[in-house]
């Protein structure tokens, strides 16, 4: 795996409704946090027919959330045809990670291995992650050779839960329990 190309597109959220009658959206942003949405240049929504530029020409933090003015979008009915369409980015406009830290997107499909190093069981891949607010959860589903056929939550804990990370071989290895 490696980090985000330069012209890989990366979904940074989704519009979710129309604000106001002067075509203002309501945007569930995926930044962290939720203002670096507004930071980004060159967005796009993903419609039927492929992508469509857009250019966010104001916003602000409202309540929980993010509302943004889109240029052109001068009125209520314009706005709500952007409503459910997700905004993505060029992947290079990402800024660059520490060591030892990972972008969801980069654990999405890793397999998920535990116990000893001798002895290791496969317990299948991640295929999503869950904010929980105290920790990020791993959502681990089996796949072909996993130990068993259950679906796991593993705790995001690197140094306790999770010891070990291989982006270039696709591994996790956690410090986790078989049920049986």
């Amino acid at each position: 795996m490696t980090e985000a190309a330069a012209d890989e597109r990366i979904v940074i959220g989704r519009i979710t409704g129309c604000h106001g009658i002067k075509g203002w959206v309501k945007v569930h942003s995926y930044t962290e946090p939720q203002e670096n949405f507004l930071a980004y240049s060159g967005w796009m929504v993903q419609r039927r027919g492929g992508l469509q530029a857009v250019e966010f020409d104001a916003g602000r933090r409202q309540g929980k959330g993010l509302v943004a003015h889109i240029k052109g979008v001068d009125d209520r009915n314009q706005a709500e045809l952007f409503q459910g369409l997700e905004v993505s980015v060029e992947g290079g406009q990402l800024p660059a990670l520490e060591e030892g830290d990972y972008y969801w997107r980069q654990l999405q499909g890793m397999q998920v291995w535990c116990g000893p190093e001798d002895e290791q069981v496969l317990l299948g891949t991640v295929d999503y992650l869950i904010e929980t607010g105290a920790n990020d959860v791993l959502v681990v589903k089996a796949c072909e050779g996993s130990y068993d056929q259950r679906e796991r939550l593993v705790p995001w804990l690197p140094g306790s839960t999770v010891t070990r990370v291989d982006k270039q071989a696709g591994r996790i290895e956690v410090d986790w329990f078989l049920d049986e």
